[in-house]
């Protein structure tokens, strides 16, 4: 059985789940979450503890059970505590500025790049060469982290460019090193 489906999840003070046949809307202090549910699964609610079931060991409602199980944690998770995810931006001349809301990147292109959050994201750029991304939808902020780094993902012979804070760029050899 699976481990994942099988946990528990408890549910902290203010958050309140209400579902239907298809959907689960999760309210919380940070603001509101709909997760697509899955009609073969049952959703028990005991207090502040939330739980699935499924109907067979079928290998496709095993894997929509942790799926599921999985959405529902991160959507509780969202509205109460949120997501952020820190870029860095590293490169001579490369750095970045709030324009309102937008943001702008200039990273050695002959124009700067300016960067539009959709709803429901905030960025902040508090250094000239970090950038913060957050929000209550999980799946949002990895997505919009991932955009702006694909500007300018970071270069594998010098590293310059925008990259997740703590990764780790392998750099290869130039041809300098082959004689």
């Amino acid at each position: 059985m699976s481990r994942i489906g099988r946990t528990p999840i408890t549910l902290p003070k203010g958050v309140e789940i209400s579902a239907t046949k298809t959907m689960v809307t999760v309210r919380g202090p940070k603001g509101q979450l709909v997760v697509p549910f899955n009609p073969r699964l049952t959703l028990n609610q005991q207090d502040d503890v939330l739980t699935l079931e499924r109907p067979s060991d079928a290998p496709r409602d095993r894997a929509q059970h942790g799926l599921i199980r999985s959405l529902l944690n991160n959507a509780v998770q969202g509205v109460t505590e949120g997501y952020s995810r820190n870029l860095q931006i590293q490169g001579v001349g490369y750095r970045c500025a709030m324009r309102g809301k937008n943001l702008e990147l200039q990273l050695g292109f002959s124009h700067p790049v300016v960067f539009e959050p959709p709803e429901g994201i905030t960025i902040v750029a508090p250094e000239p060469t970090r950038i913060t991304i957050s929000g209550i939808d999980k799946q949002l902020v990895g997505q919009v982290a991932a955009n702006i780094r694909e500007v300018r993902p970071p270069d594998s012979y010098h590293g310059k460019g925008v990259r997740y804070e703590g990764e780790q760029v392998r750099l290869k050899p130039g041809k300098a090193a082959a004689r």
